[in-house]
């Protein structure tokens, strides 16, 4: 099975110029789903882990999966306003302009172990920032797993001390 034949590019969504790639065939699919999680766990082998950290919101659904594979807890990282508890906050550069993504002050403790999903790592603003978080927070960053990842922006090197798994490069 190859996941690629489960991600479907739609050009020119959500604006012209871009080629989106839509994974909603591959979450229709449970074998595609199961061996999504399946290649996330083998690259975990030997490696104790805590919690799972998904970036909202594609970040959500193989975090989830993820988390439960590895009995663990689940941490959502979200845009400013969306959490109920007390939260840090982490602003990034996008392109063209800034955004902020919070996590809850009390979602992780110093020392613990985590993984950080989210489904594709495109220029790697997103992702860096919540690596920064997470450190903030005291969490040791196991590996950063994205389901596909856009090679040619080069976002990997925006997460240089981080042990990145991509499935599907692009």
């Amino acid at each position: 099975m190859q996941l690629t034949d489960y991600i479907r590019t739609i050009k020119d969504f959500p604006k012209k110029g871009i080629s989106y790639k839509d994974i909603t065939p591959l979450l229709l699919n449970p074998e595609a789903c199961e061996l999504v999680v399946s290649e996330f766990i083998k690259g975990l082998e030997g490696k104790p882990i805590d919690k799972v950290v998904g970036i909202e919101s594609r970040g959500f659904l193989f975090g989830m999966l993820l988390a439960k594979a590895l009995n663990v807890g689940f941490v959502p990282i979200r845009k400013p306003g969306k959490l109920p508890s007390q939260t840090f906050s982490q602003s990034y550069d996008l392109e063209y302009g800034s955004d902020t993504i919070e996590i809850h002050k009390d979602d992780i403790k110093k020392g613990e172990r985590i993984i950080l999903h989210d489904d594709l790592l495109a220029t790697g603003g997103t992702a860096a920032a919540a690596c920064q978080l997470i450190e903030k927070l005291g969490g040791e960053i196991v590996q950063v797993n994205f389901l596909i990842e856009l090679d040619f922006l080069e976002g990997r090197k925006h997460l240089p001390k981080a042990n990145v798994n991509s499935l599907v490069h692009y």
